[in-house]
């Protein structure tokens, strides 16, 4: 996509407790929880290499690099003004990673001669024809899927090195989808289910699996995000968990 942004269309967002500033659309598609939660599950260490496939902004990449220290970080966005802003980010956050402008089943040399050790991504959540697409290109784009999950999980599986970890999340309802695309080249799988209160059903999964990997298939407990049994008034009611996630980068244990 070659649209571009000017700067009253953009805005300056904090993160895990003002650590990191994400300039992002104010209109487009924007980084909400999900990437921040998806970058606290990776079990990354230092000197590590991380993709990061459909990175938009930079939201999980840069929130990884946040928490930890002297990690390779690249990047894949095919919106060529998201992959720009991922970029701007990086640099005024300081956080070195390299982000390149392509589509996810055509990856760059630069991306293809490389593996790494883990792989992360936050794929569209919702399948065109199911819901109404926003009228924001950019945020149908992100919100609304082209590419099937199986490809995704394709693409991801390819680029990890041998018991190397994808990482993703995605709605809870579409977890059978991921199941199915999850060939034998991956196992050990773990999922998470996150739920907005314990009376309430997961509405999101952390899926990870290990390429090579032989563990049995794990259903972890859910992370509970909120306490109370209802939203009461305008105070914050996050779990303490969750909010050291949110607000320190605190590391998120799958299991």
């Amino acid at each position: 996509m070659s649209m571009a942004f000017v700067r009253a269309d953009l805005t300056e967002d904090k993160f895990l407790g003002g650590q990191l500033s994400l300039i992002q659309p104010r209109e487009g598609y924007r980084a909400g929880l999900d990437p921040v939660f998806l970058a606290a599950s990776i079990p990354a260490r230092a000197g590590e290499s991380v993709l990061d496939l459909g990175c938009g902004v930079g939201a999980a990449a840069l929130c990884l690099g946040t928490r930890m220290k002297g990690l390779k970080l690249v990047g894949v966005e095919r919106q060529v003004a998201y992959a720009d802003l991922a970029r701007m980010n990086a640099f005024d956050n300081d956080i070195d990673i390299d982000v390149y402008t392509a589509d996810i089943v055509s990856l760059p040399a630069e991306v293809t001669e490389h593996s790494f050790d883990h792989v992360m991504m936050n794929p569209p959540y919702h399948l065109r024809g199911r819901s109404t697409p926003s009228a924001d290109p950019g945020r149908a784009e992100a919100l609304f899927e082209d590419t099937p999950l199986a490809a995704w999980i394709d693409a991801a599986t390819r680029r990890l090195k041998p018991r190397g970890y994808l990482t993703m999340i995605q709605k809870a309802e579409r977890l059978p989808e991921i199941l199915k695309a999850m060939d034998d080249r991956l196992g050990s799988i773990l999922v998470k289910p996150l739920s907005p209160r314990a009376s309430r059903a997961a509405v999101l999964v952390l899926v990870q699996a290990r390429k090579g990997g032989r563990g049995a298939f794990r259903l972890a407990t859910p992370l509970i995000l909120h306490d109370g049994a209802e939203h009461t008034g305008d105070r914050e009611s996050y779990r303490r968990e969750v909010s050291a996630i949110l607000r320190a980068g605190a590391h998120l244990p799958l299991w």
